[in-house]
């Protein structure tokens, strides 16, 4: 029993040291952004050491990475709170309402630092794009399944329409971002993304 339990505390341990540095930079990286925030001032920032971080993580970008896969599994239960409301049986009303919960995190400035602006630059487009996948994927896989099988869609391929729709609002993110005038941006895409979505599902 004593040495279970001294497994089990260093196991609590090792997860709390983990959490307080992905807190820290989390905090950090959204304010600031990545390449103004160094080793040293994450460190300071969680209460740990440099030697805490490196037996956690590999480097700076893997501690960001950790960061971003925290961050999109919460917006992935924002997008499931955005649609627990709704009828089942409205699949493009809740595809709509989840673009929307996508879009309204992707502007708040913090995450739209961490995902949008310097995810791909920080960790390849390949590996930023596996993480923001990671997420969002299944969740409107099994949606649009869902769709079909109660009749709300025509029959389609699946995969691919899930990843059309996912690519289109990652996109509607970026060109929003990277807009001057952010509301028009957002105004503008609600309206395609809509049109699109619309399009899309519905019945052949």
């Amino acid at each position: 029993m004593g040495k279970l339990a001294t497994r089990r505390t260093q196991g609590e341990r090792t997860a709390q040291t983990r959490a307080a540095l992905i807190t820290a930079a989390r905090r950090l990286f959204g304010a600031e952004g990545f390449a103004e925030v160094g080793a040293e001032r994450i460190v300071r920032e969680a209460g740990m050491t440099r030697g805490a971080l490196y037996h956690q993580f590999a480097d700076k970008a893997d501690l960001f990475a950790a960061v971003l896969d925290e961050v999109e599994a919460e917006i992935a239960q924002r997008v499931v709170g955005a649609v627990a409301g709704f009828d089942p049986a409205d699949t493009t009303g809740m595809l709509l309402a989840g673009a929307g919960a996508w879009l309204d995190a992707s502007a708040e400035p913090d995450l739209q630092r961490i995902v949008l602006l310097d995810g791909p630059s920080v960790l390849g487009w390949d590996r930023w794009r596996e993480i923001c996948l990671r997420h969002t994927v299944g969740l409107i896989a099994t949606l649009l399944q869902d769709g079909i099988d109660r009749g709300s869609l025509a029959p389609q391929p699946v995969q691919a329409l899930t990843h059309v729709l996912v690519g289109a609002v990652d996109e509607a993110a970026l060109y929003i971002a990277q807009a001057g005038d952010g509301a028009a941006a957002r105004a503008d895409m609600d309206l395609v993304l809509r049109r699109l979505t619309l399009a899309l599902t519905a019945p052949a």
